[in-house]
């Protein structure tokens, strides 16, 4: 889906201090017309119009924005999309994965490819394909090819799910849910183990004036059952575009979910993404989150511990260069006794870079025997490069076991003298302690080919 907004008055917007609540007003009111417009999109886009209808654009004033400028933004006019770029197999091969080569959904633009996309041979149990698809019947790849039945059960399931974590009256996630007509689906069946890993491929590509996507993803892993997804967002090209993305993950009782999410868009384009999981009574999750693109970006994952023993890993790096703002603003919520988690990001942050991280753990009286442990770490290539961190644990319960802390710092004069009195050139020595640094968090992802990907935009994007 697309916006307008006129040139002049995007001109108007930078005088006055209501414009950004007109901003957001003409944003919201950029409604797309449903192929299939069944109550229960009806309900949450009314709803959600409510909600963004009550709030105001985000400032620097606003304590969770306090960091990240977002009058950038507002500079930017957007205009409709009028007719959808050709996009062939060839253009998108190089951000396929051989392992996913038959469990792939595509999107350009916001916008659900069939033609190329891949669903085959997928095991009893499991769902992967479009919101769409599956609301209006076809059912390829679904849970069991009982028509209308199967129809009918699983838009039933999907009034539990969709749009139902917490957090969804955020201003984004609320607006994101406002213009829901379609999403990438994800419904492992109980006891399944899906060995297969699921790559989710969301492409922005060139067309006359800058587009604003609002990509929808939805994970259903039911209890006893395991799944592997890749959740990647690239750009074709140096363009201007808006991306505003929402993950709803669910994990039933005792299911599993490995979850690695690539942010790679246009070095001058804008990228806003919520991640929000619910995670049952022994359930485990781990994100792998590298965000590498994007002249103005933020992630926010958004753990909810809703039953006993559950187990949250979130691995996070972020390379800025030049004069990228890149922010990260996770929480992670107990609520049940004996919960854990774990949670490693890192910073590499050059040039006139601005990196951003806010990490918060909420452990109320009734969370006892959490173990929870947050650490931020940060690398400063240059001396205008600037990190603003801030781990946070909010503790009630008396019986915990919870640590946090941040580091910033440069590269080790002394690190870099030892390897050059091996023989590594000043550059090449400094190239390897950042790799180095950062292959801590890329050695998590379990999917090979992703894994050598990572590596070598890694060792491109090093400076």
């Amino acid at each position: 889906m697309s916006i307008q907004v006129s040139s002049s008055n995007s001109e108007v917007m930078q005088r006055s201090p209501h414009t950004r609540d007109r901003y957001l007003l003409h944003l919201l009111e950029q409604t797309a017309s449903p192929e299939t417009d069944l109550e229960l999109l009806q309900s949450l886009r009314t709803q959600s119009k409510l909600l963004v209808q009550e709030q105001a654009f985000p400032t620097t004033r606003d304590e969770e924005w306090r960091f990240t400028d977002l009058s950038s933004l507002l500079q930017v006019s957007f205009e409709a999309l009028t007719s959808q770029p050709e996009v062939s197999l060839e253009q998108i091969a190089p951000f396929t994965l051989p392992e996913a080569a038959d469990s792939r959904l595509v999107f350009v633009n916001g916008v659900y490819q069939p033609q190329l996309s891949s669903i085959k041979d997928l095991p009893k149990g499991l769902y992967v394909g479009s919101l769409s698809e599956l609301l209006t019947g076809k059912l390829e790849g679904a849970i069991t090819p009982e028509g209308k039945l199967l129809r009918i059960a699983l838009q039933s399931r999907l009034s539990r799910y969709l749009g139902k974590q917490p957090g969804a009256a955020e201003l984004f996630t609320a607006l994101n849910t406002a213009n829901l007509t379609d999403a990438a689906i994800i419904w492992a069946a109980k006891n399944l183990v899906v060995e297969t890993p699921i790559h989710l491929l969301f492409v922005s590509t060139a067309v006359a004036s800058p587009v604003f996507s609002q990509p929808r993803c939805l994970v259903v892993a039911e209890s006893n059952s395991a799944l592997t997804f890749v959740e990647e967002y690239v750009g074709m090209g140096e363009d201007v575009y808006f991306t505003n993305a929402v993950t709803e993950v669910w994990v039933e009782v005792n299911a599993q979910v490995n979850h690695s999410r690539i942010q790679c868009e246009s070095k001058a384009a804008f990228h806003i993404g919520k991640t929000a999981i619910s995670q049952a009574r022994d359930s485990r999750y781990t994100c792998n989150a590298i965000s590498l693109g994007g002249k103005v970006s933020r992630h926010n994952p958004e753990i909810f511990q809703t039953g006993e023993q559950t187990e949250t890993h979130l691995n996070g790096l972020t390379i800025a260069l030049n004069e990228q703002l890149s922010d990260t603003h996770s929480a992670i919520a107990y609520s049940k006794p004996h919960g854990s988690s774990r949670q490693l990001h890192k910073c590499i942050i050059s040039d006139k870079a601005h990196g951003v991280f806010n990490g918060k753990v909420f452990v109320p009286q009734a969370a006892q025997l959490t173990d929870a442990e947050q650490l931020n770490r940060n690398l400063l290539l240059s001396p205008k490069a600037r990190v603003d961190t801030k781990p946070q644990l909010e503790i009630v319960a008396d019986n915990v076991k919870c640590t946090h802390g941040a580091t910033v710092g440069q590269l080790d004069a002394d690190e870099v003298f030892y390897l050059q009195s091996r023989g590594i050139d000043a550059a090449s020595a400094r190239s390897l302690l950042v790799y180095a640094f950062a292959f801590e968090v890329i050695e998590q992802v379990a999917i090979a080919s992703l894994q050598q990907t990572l590596t070598h935009l890694l060792k491109t994007h090093i400076p």
